[in-house]
C-alpha cells in the first residue's frame, strides 16, 4: 500500500530511541498517523513541528497498519506560529477538534480551512471568525450540523440573530425577541461571510454558540470537556486586541464554555 499527499503537522510523539510517530492532517486521507524513522534526529526534529506543510508519502504492507512516512517540506510555519499566541492556540484548538474525527476518514474542507488560518493568523480577528466557521464544519462533519440560513419560525432569511437550543435552527429577531431569554444569541458575521465580526465580545458570544451544541452533542456524550486551547485561544485573541482602542473584551467578565 502507497499513496502521495500533502499534510500539515498536528504533532508528533517519541518511538523507541531515534523515531517518531507523526500526526497529519493530509487533504486527501484525513487525519493519519505514521512512523518516521530517525524522526527524533537534530536534521528532522525542526521539520517536524506542528503548524509545517510537508509532501508525504506513506507506504505499509497492509491498509491498517501504521506505515512508514518519509516527510518533505513544503512551508516552515512552526518557527512563525510559536512566536504568535494566537497562532499557537487555534493550531491546538484545530487540532482537538480533528481529533474527534475518525482517523484517515478524508475531510477536504477542514483541511483547505486549517491551512487558511495557519496564514492569516497574524490578524487575530480574522483568525478568530475561521476559526469559529471551523468549529461549525467540525459539528455538521460530525452530523450535527447547524441550519443558520433561513428563521425557523418564518422561513424569512433577513435578520436572523438568534438559534434554537433544540433544533439548532436560526430564529430572526423579530420571531425571537418574545423568548429571546430561552435562544442563543447569535452575531451577524456567523450568517454571511462578507460581515466580519465587531469584536472580541461578538467572537465570545460565537464560540459560547458553537461550544454549546459541541457540549451537548459532542463532549459530554464522550465525557468530554472543552479542550483547554479554546479558552487560551480567546484570551490571546483578547490580548492581542486590547491594544487596540475601542477593541477587546475582558475575559474575566465572559465565560467562552457554554
Amino acid at each position: 500500500m502507497e499513496w502521495h499527499d500533502e499534510g500539515i503537522i498536528l504533532g508528533t510523539r517519541r518511538h523507541g530511541e531515534t523515531s517518531a510517530i507523526l500526526e497529519l492532517m493530509t487533504r486527501d486521507h484525513g487525519r493519519h498517523l505514521g512512523l518516521v524513522r530517525g524522526g527524533r534526529s537534530r536534521r528532522m526534529q525542526p521539520l517536524l513541528q506542528p503548524g509545517n506543510r510537508v509532501d508525504v508519502i506513506w507506504r505499509a504492507r497492509m491498509d491498517e497498519h501504521l506505515g512508514m512516512m518519509q516527510v518533505e517540506p513544503v512551508s516552515f510555519a512552526a518557527a512563525r506560529l510559536i512566536e504568535q499566541p494566537v497562532a499557537l492556540y487555534g493550531l491546538q484548538l484545530a487540532a482537538a477538534h480533528l481529533r474527534l474525527l475518525p482517523e484517515r476518514d478524508p475531510h477536504q474542507n477542514l483541511f483547505e480551512i486549517l491551512n487558511v488560518i495557519l496564514e492569516h493568523c497574524e490578524d487575530s480577528l480574522v483568525a478568530g471568525e475561521l476559526l469559529l466557521r471551523f468549529e461549525l464544519l467540525m459539528l455538521e462533519e460530525l452530523g450535527f450540523g447547524l441550519d443558520l440560513k433561513r428563521c425557523a419560525a418564518t422561513g424569512s432569511n433577513q435578520d436572523l440573530s438568534f438559534v434554537s437550543p433544540k433544533s439548532g435552527r436560526a430564529v430572526s429577531r423579530e420571531a425571537g425577541q418574545p423568548w429571546s431569554d430561552r435562544l442563543l444569541e447569535m452575531p451577524p458575521f456567523m450568517v454571511s461571510s462578507s460581515v466580519r465580526a465587531a469584536s472580541v465580545a461578538e467572537l465570545i458570544t460565537a464560540f459560547r454558540l458553537t461550544g454549546f451544541f459541541f457540549n451537548r452533542h459532542v463532549w459530554e456524550p464522550r465525557a468530554q470537556k472543552s479542550p483547554e486551547a479554546r479558552d487560551g485561544f480567546l484570551a490571546a485573541i483578547s490580548r492581542s486586541l486590547s491594544k487596540t482602542p475601542g477593541q477587546g473584551a475582558s475575559l474575566r467578565e465572559r465565560s467562552v464554555l457554554p
